[in-house]
């Protein structure tokens, strides 16, 4: 299956408090990289490569706001240029280090992949329930050895939830979250929401931890989509016997950068809006979503490998209905990378924000 980026868009690097003093290792969309923070110039991004005897960059330590290479001492600042050279003054024109623009919004670090001159910081996608203060945020990371559009494809597909989550946020056998209709759209040629209305189910295991009860719930959730990696899982519950105004609701923002053809980088965000000083219940919410995640990375790994053991395998190999958000977010991804292909300088545009919100409880509409 051959891998598909898109790179002149912002994608996730890290959590924001991944960088700290210390120089941090990564690899986005194939090119290694070193992060690390500075004083003046906050989060900044250079290739994981001395130019001298091209030994990593990420093997030496930081002085002031420079790396210094591990092999020679030769040091490099913010912008990649040579600073010093142990044993001579001059330094040469081409000891420099390429560079990649990085950017803060949302306690994440957003890195451009493309044309460093198109990476204008108003294109970063609006992901402010991240750092809002109406909502309980809590963070967390996952290495999914997989490509990052299985994980799209298993994203934009909840029916799994049956039967991969059982532990968490799966129904029950005879309420298999496939039975309900799934309604889905493609928005301003950007954007694919793939929404579905459960009512009067049974709680499911995260739900009832939520809840304090196991009890018949009205649930919805929508799977929205951004390429080339931006998911947002828009979750809303409450008892049958209250109304649809009094619902839990959260936002699970999952974030996925390509590392290599065949692993990705998974960082999630989840947002709720309910028992926001339950400290206990955090720390539940982090351990359910873990879990969830690791069954997820798991039956993906498997995945990869038979399409790794078959290179001219596609997927889905039958389609079904189910697999229409699926087919749709990758039809869009492909149209950008094809865009991108033939014009170097194409972006992914912002999607315009909208009124109502995702977050109401009529699950219809983006931004909140």
């Amino acid at each position: 299956m051959k891998s598909e980026w898109f790179k002149n868009c912002w994608m996730v690097a890290a959590h924001a408090g991944e960088i700290g003093d210390s120089i941090v290792a990564r690899q986005i969309c194939g090119q290694k990289l070193v992060l690390h923070r500075t004083a003046e110039s906050g989060v900044v991004a250079l290739e994981d490569k001395c130019p001298h005897r091209l030994v990593p960059l990420s093997l030496g330590r930081k002085v002031g706001d420079q790396v210094m290479c591990a092999y020679h001492g030769m040091r490099f600042g913010p912008d990649g240029v040579c600073t010093d050279i142990p044993g001579q003054k001059q330094i040469p024109a081409a000891a420099c280090v390429p560079t990649f623009a990085c950017h803060e919004r949302y306690n994440l670090v957003w890195i451009w992949m493309g044309d460093q001159a198109l990476a204008d910081p108003a294109l970063i996608p609006d992901l402010h329930w991240a750092d809002s203060p109406d909502w309980t945020v809590t963070t967390g990371y996952l290495h999914f050895e997989c490509d990052y559009r299985l994980c799209t494809d298993n994203l934009m597909d909840l029916s799994h939830e049956s039967y991969i989550h059982k532990r968490t946020i799966g129904n029950v056998d005879d309420e298999s979250i496939a039975e309900f209709p799934v309604k889905v759209t493609v928005e301003q040629d950007r954007l694919v929401r793939a929404h579905r209305e459960m009512p009067n189910i049974v709680s499911p295991p995260m739900f009832s931890m939520i809840l304090g009860e196991e009890t018949r719930i009205h649930r919805w959730q929508s799977a929205i989509y951004m390429p080339p990696g931006i998911h947002m899982t828009n979750v809303g519950f409450h008892r049958v016997d209250r109304p649809r105004e009094s619902a839990h609701m959260h936002m699970m923002l999952h974030l996925l950068t390509p590392e290599t053809d065949g692993s990705t980088h998974y960082f999630w965000v989840f947002c709720r809006n309910y028992h926001r000083d339950d400290e206990e219940l955090t720390q539940s919410v982090v351990r359910a979503n873990v879990v969830t995640l690791q069954e997820d990375a798991d039956i993906l790994k498997i995945q990869q490998g038979v399409l790794d053991a078959n290179p001219d395998a596609v997927v889905p190999k039958v389609g079904i209905g189910l697999d229409v958000a699926p087919v749709q977010a990758r039809r869009l991804l492909h149209r950008l990378a094809a865009a991108e292909e033939a014009d170097r300088t194409a972006i992914a545009p912002p999607v315009a924000m909208v009124a109502d919100g995702p977050l109401s409880p009529t699950g219809g509409s983006l931004a909140a």
